[in-house]
């Protein structure tokens, strides 16, 4: 008896069990879940798959080198210089083609500095004395141009009074440029040669043309349309695409982000992995609370007949360019769309517990659905133990049976 009730308990092991569905019939909840399965199947299809490509193992570890050129002459005629000639290698900084790079388009020079002593600028706060006795000998000015010699001196009449110092004189001529120098800037032309590698799936690619055409980088521009693969920029469209005037920056400079993005559908091949560009500037923010306008300054050193060292200071303004590269690629594998059609089955399950709730416990005949669905165990029970005391009376008098 005991041996026959481990049996059938060790193979109730193996029954397979499904559920029991009652089929309620309400228009009002039937079409709620068909309109959260319209939704949420309209939602795995559109969004997941064909927005979002689902489907897809991606890969945002973008591997990028930058190399840039930049072409163009300008003539400059001041004062100070007299006649210039600027090639590339005057108005670029640096000259190796990186990245960032900064192209002068204004400067303020101030010429034959020697070191010597002469009186400090007006425009240094800490250089202004009444005496002697404001000018500690040996003292650094801070944000001047040398040390303090000990004396107090006055240019003229109608100058301040600011101490004495030893540097190179004369000090830095303080006036705000009038407008840019090297005004045709904006017909500069910078090339930009972009490398991509995306590692995970070995592709690698470039924002050049494949091309035999040895003449096409001569005569191209970028165009979005016409020539997206020509990485050769004018200036003055650069900054026309980032929403301003080239000749309104070139007087005190700027700086202008170019980000070059890459997205690349590897599963439809090269021809949907495409470079596109947006520009925008950097140095203006919408409060206005700082300052615009980029500047630097270098110096050029030089010795006179008698061996004597002098220099020329440059204040030099100019736009400057970050080049930045994102990217993403993505191409078909079997474990995101599983997890993604998984993900769809289990909101599935949601709407029908949520219609569930509203069936069972919101509609006016909610009690009624509840005792349809959910049955009661005490007469079960009772049933059930009847049905087991006349299974036990049978198999007692089959033995009987047997031992006779």
């Amino acid at each position: 008896m005991a041996g026959s009730i481990c049996q059938t308990r060790l193979l109730s092991l193996f029954d397979y069990k499904t559920e029991k569905y009652i089929v309620a019939k309400n228009k009002k909840v039937g079409i709620l879940y068909r309109l959260i399965q319209l939704s949420i199947i309209g939602y795995i299809i559109g969004w997941v798959f064909l927005s979002k490509k689902g489907y897809q193992e991606t890969d945002e570890a973008i591997q990028t080198s930058v190399i840039t050129k930049l072409k163009g002459v300008s003539v400059t005629n001041t004062s100070e210089s007299g006649v210039l000639v600027w090639g590339p290698e005057d108005y670029v900084i640096p000259p190796q083609g990186e990245a960032v790079l900064f192209v002068i388009t204004n400067f303020l020079e101030t010429p034959n500095q020697k070191l010597g002593y002469c009186a400090e600028s007006s425009k240094v706060l800490n250089g202004h004395c009444r005496d002697d006795q404001d000018c500690d000998e040996g003292k650094i000015v801070d944000a001047g141009h040398g040390i303090m010699s000990g004396r107090c001196i006055r240019k003229d009449e109608n100058s301040t009074s600011t101490c004495e110092i030893y540097g190179w004189c004369p000090t830095e001529r303080k006036y705000k440029p009038q407008g840019p120098l090297l005004a045709n800037a904006e017909n500069f032309t910078i090339y930009i040669k972009n490398f991509i590698r995306f590692s995970k799936f070995a592709f690698s690619k470039s924002n050049v043309l494949k091309t035999n055409d040895d003449s096409y980088l001569k005569k191209c521009r970028y165009d979005e349309e016409l020539h997206p693969y020509c990485p050769i920029f004018r200036l003055g469209e650069i900054t026309r695409r980032a929403g301003h005037n080239f000749q309104d920056m070139a007087a005190f400079g700027g700086s202008i982000g170019i980000m070059i993005e890459w997205d690349c559908d590897l599963d439809k091949g090269d021809s949907r992995c495409h470079p596109r560009y947006h520009f925008t500037r950097l140095d203006i923010s919408s409060d206005k609370t700082v300052a615009m306008g980029f500047n630097f300054r270098h110096t050029r050193y030089y010795k006179n007949e008698a061996g004597e060292s002098y220099r020329s200071l440059f204040k030099v303004y100019g736009v400057r360019f970050n080049i930045m590269v994102n990217g993403k690629a993505g191409k078909f594998s079997i474990i995101p769309t599983a997890i993604n059609v998984g993900s769809g089955l289990a909101l599935m399950g949601a709407g029908a517990f949520f219609c569930d709730m509203v069936l069972l416990y919101l509609m006016k005949k909610s009690t009624s659905y509840r005792e349809r669905k959910y049955e009661g165990s005490g007469q079960s029970t009772k049933k059930t133990s009847e049905d087991d005391s006349v299974e036990d009376r049978k198999d007692a008098t089959e033995q009987e049976k047997l031992a006779f």
